[in-house]
């Protein structure tokens, strides 16, 4: 099972789309360490720069409706090409949700309130946090404060998680 855990990248918008996420230009590319560069290449957000900011990110927290748009599992596979294997938002679109869970990640749906505490307590203070997934809680630490916040997966999803991937799981329980 992966560890999902580390320093966290914000980021303060809704309906950041699959296009954004791993543009539509590079959905030729045979591998997923192809797509490793091309991460968020396209996201307008102010003040983001993804040559810079991506460096040693393993979390991403973000608002509503996350991974919307195509239906790709390349959006998936370049977070994970790129060390990214949590997502923490209000909402994610349900394909890519489920594509992320496929592939052994955490996509973790927080309240809005959770979020707005997330963005406002704990952005722009090299801010870290840690999935405890047996005890579905978040451990958030930055500058010396910490919080716990709980979560929820289910049991099947959590299983994919646990086991690496969809193929993973397969491989031991068919």
């Amino acid at each position: 099972m992966n560890r999902f855990s580390g320093n966290v990248l914000f980021l303060n918008r809704s309906d950041i789309n699959t296009d954004e996420i791993i543009p539509a230009k590079y959905l030729t590319e045979i591998s997923k360490e192809a797509l490793k560069p091309y991460l968020l290449e396209d996201l307008v957000l102010e003040g983001f720069d993804p040559a810079k900011d991506l460096a040693n990110r393993r979390v991403i927290v973000t608002r509503a409706n996350f991974g919307c748009g195509s239906s790709r599992e390349h959006a998936p596979w370049a977070l994970e090409v790129n060390d990214i294997r949590m997502v923490i938002a209000e909402s994610f679109a349900r394909i890519f949700r489920q594509n992320m869970f496929n592939c052994g990640m955490l996509a973790i749906e927080l309240p809005a309130e959770e979020i707005d505490r997330l963005f406002n307590e704990f952005s722009g203070n090299n801010a870290t946090i840690e999935a405890n997934l047996e005890k579905k809680i978040l451990h958030v630490a930055s500058d010396g404060k910490t919080a716990e916040i709980g979560f929820s997966i289910s049991g099947f999803d959590e299983a994919l998680v646990k086991a690496g991937g969809w193929l993973e799981f397969a491989d031991t329980h068919y």
